[in-house]
């Protein structure tokens, strides 16, 4: 991923200080050793609305914890590959499509919804792992018992889980000191209007949900890694909003409790509770689309462990749509010529008219200003049609709120090559 830059393009001069150089190198440790992402963290709710995905489609997105991939493959387009240079996150979501294969409902739902099951030995053993890949057999040989573990659900493994772990534990053990706020969340969460909910959150919750240890933890750059959140993307947060990254987590996490429905957020409920209900949950989850996806579409799915560029250098096939997450934020900071490189990758492959989505941890992510692309190297916002109103709309909307920035594109005409 490390290319050099072409000679003819401006490359913005990297001024990165020994703590960057430190912090990237703790990152790239965690990163290239763990499981980051037990769950995803971006809202497919949205994405449907952006893509409008039909038959034809062929979809291009980051795997994560393969939530997402999932939940396109409900809408029935022709190809969704799966791309990941953490070869962790594509074992897991291959443990995921053996599970929608080879087992029933209820089962999957153990595994994936509560994040335990009892049996899960006996069902790896003889039902999942014969259809894994050999780096997915070796790393769930070690680590199927997550699954039972005495450190509780699935959701509180991996890195994010890790630090969702830690946080639950720790307001396990307020709230046995503080019965009456535990009570308070128990009743945000059963909230069944805006109204209440919001008046639960202001009245009862946030005085005592923001103390001086919670600022500090979130404030901390190993946090954030562990996380899954480069230092990049944290220096991005700071240089935005006055109260650095605790104070855009709050914001957020207030902006969810206060203007969104808390009983279908499942992303928030997930890491406080360490698991799903079946009312409240990813959609490959619920039952009928269990079944869909077992019918068929989950079939669609191929997982390719490789760079974004890697994949689409290595074929030709025309992409329609573009889910890119939030990588191209470390990337601009850390490997600019390659961010070029995928650029021109990108637009090599993509569709007439393909549709693109991207996350940033800043509202208006700055390398859409200095990087160009095709043989012309041409300006992105030249290559690129952004719909800004349907995207701020969006954001709106958006269940988890922690990026500032999501950009919905199409190509322009002129924009392929």
């Amino acid at each position: 991923m490390n290319a050099p830059a072409p000679q003819n393009l401006a490359v913005p001069a990297l001024n990165l200080t020994l703590k960057d150089r430190i912090d990237q190198k703790i990152f790239d440790a965690l990163y290239s050793r763990s499981l980051v992402y037990n769950t995803c963290w971006e809202d497919p709710a949205v994405d449907r609305q952006a893509l409008h995905l039909g038959p034809q489609d062929t979809v291009m997105v980051i795997t994560s914890a393969g939530c997402n991939a999932l939940d396109y493959a409900l809408q029935g387009p022709a190809k969704v590959y799966a791309i990941d240079a953490n070869p962790r996150q594509n074992a897991l979501l291959e443990l995921k499509m053996a599970g929608i294969r080879k087992l029933g409902f209820d089962d999957f739902f153990a595994i994936f919804g509560s994040g335990f099951h009892p049996n899960i030995k006996t069902i790896y053993r003889h039902q999942l792992r014969a259809e894994l890949s050999d780096f997915a057999k070796t790393y769930w040989d070690r680590r199927f018992n997550w699954f039972c573990s005495r450190h509780g659900s699935f959701y509180f493994h991996g890195l994010a889980g890790f630090v969702a772990g830690f946080v639950a534990r720790g307001f396990r053990t307020y709230f046995r000191m503080r019965p009456a706020l535990a009570q308070r969340v128990t009743e945000l969460f059963a909230s069944t209007n805006l109204v209440e909910q919001r008046q639960i959150y202001d009245q009862k919750i946030a005085s005592e949900l923001w103390t001086p240890v919670i600022n500090w933890v979130l404030n901390r750059q190993l946090t954030m890694s562990l996380l899954g959140v480069p230092h990049p993307q944290r220096r991005l947060v700071q240089g935005q909003h006055p109260g650095g990254v605790s104070g855009f987590i709050r914001d957020a996490i207030e902006y969810v409790f206060r203007n969104l429905p808390v009983g279908e957020n499942y992303f928030w409920r997930v890491y406080l509770t360490g698991s799903y209900t079946r009312d409240c949950c990813p959609s490959y989850l619920k039952e009928e689309n269990f079944n869909a996806l077992k019918g068929g579409l989950v079939d669609c799915i191929e997982p390719h462990t490789c760079t974004v560029t890697e994949f689409l250098q290595a074929g030709d096939e025309p992409i329609t749509r573009f889910v890119l997450l939030d990588h191209m934020d470390w990337m601009s900071c850390y490997y600019p010529a390659a961010l070029i490189e995928e650029w021109n990758a990108i637009f090599e492959r993509a569709a007439p008219k393909a549709r693109l989505l991207l996350r940033s941890a800043h509202a208006n992510p700055p390398f859409l200003d200095w990087v160009t692309a095709g043989p012309q190297h041409k300006p992105l916002k030249e290559m690129l049609n952004y719909e800004t109103e349907l995207a701020a709309h969006l954001q709106g909307d958006d269940r988890v709120h922690t990026y500032a920035g999501f950009v919905v594109a199409q190509m322009a005409e002129h924009g392929r090559g």
